[in-house]
């Protein structure tokens, strides 16, 4: 008998080389919407999957949760039942003016500000995206804001704000909770990876209000989302 991943919940017959992962398991029906043919696949604790076609082409869907550590196994999980690609489509705060809610922020790497990584290398090596994607990316989506992003541990402490303008100042366009993770974790162990994200929250602006109009239906945030998943999948199918 197949051997099932133990998180994920899935065995290699469910995969295929491409796959597209999100943080709310809710946003898989989202990228479902583009899907003909889709099919459940497993949902254990926040892992839910479903497997589709995309212009004759076919995907896997996986959500991770939140954070780094979700999202490196199911990386690792994925990678062992064969994923070749993966994509995040996520969201993100703003971390430079004039970055509208619902623009789509890709990175082209991410500062490892979390915890986890550090576990797998030493702080001094990049988490960087796969070179390949990146470029059918621009090609795509020539609109979306490109730049360096932040991948962080948490939201509520106290020095949010100073952390925040700290890295404004460097240059780094957005900030999520995933990316580095995806993108180192992916490197290690053979994966082309991208991460392509909706901003949710204008610099400087109140995070639980952005974070709510993705979850209400904001109309910006909801165009932001929809482009998101066409762009990863229009990447994914280049």
């Amino acid at each position: 008998m197949e051997e099932l991943q133990a998180h994920i919940q899935l065995k290699k017959t469910d995969a295929v080389e491409d796959a597209i992962i999100v943080g709310d398991p809710a946003r898989v029906d989202q990228v479902a919407k583009f899907l003909t043919e889709f099919r459940e696949l497993k949902y254990n604790r926040e892992f839910r999957s479903l497997r589709g076609t995309y212009k004759n082409k076919e995907v896997l869907v996986l959500s991770t949760g939140v954070g780094a550590p979700s999202a490196a196994i199911a990386i690792e999980e994925l990678h062992n039942i064969g994923v070749k690609r993966i994509i995040r489509v996520g969201s993100a705060g703003a971390l430079q003016l004039g970055i509208g809610l619902g623009n789509p922020i890709i990175g082209e790497g991410a500062v490892r500000d979390d915890g986890l990584t550090k576990m797998y290398v030493p702080e001094q090596y990049p988490a960087v995206p796969s070179s390949t994607l990146l470029a059918k990316a621009k090609e795509i989506a020539p609109e979306a804001i490109y730049g360096i992003i932040r991948s962080h541990d948490g939201f509520y402490m106290d020095n949010n704000e100073q952390t925040q303008e700290y890295w404004s100042n460097f240059g780094l366009i957005g900030e999520d909770m995933e990316s580095g993770a995806l993108f180192t974790v992916g490197r290690l162990r053979g994966i082309e990876t991208l991460s392509i994200l909706n901003n949710v929250v204008a610099y400087k602006e109140d995070l639980q209000a952005g974070v709510n109009d993705l979850v209400s239906g904001d109309d910006k945030v909801i165009e932001g989302e929809k482009r998101t998943i066409e762009i990863a999948l229009e990447v994914l199918n280049k």
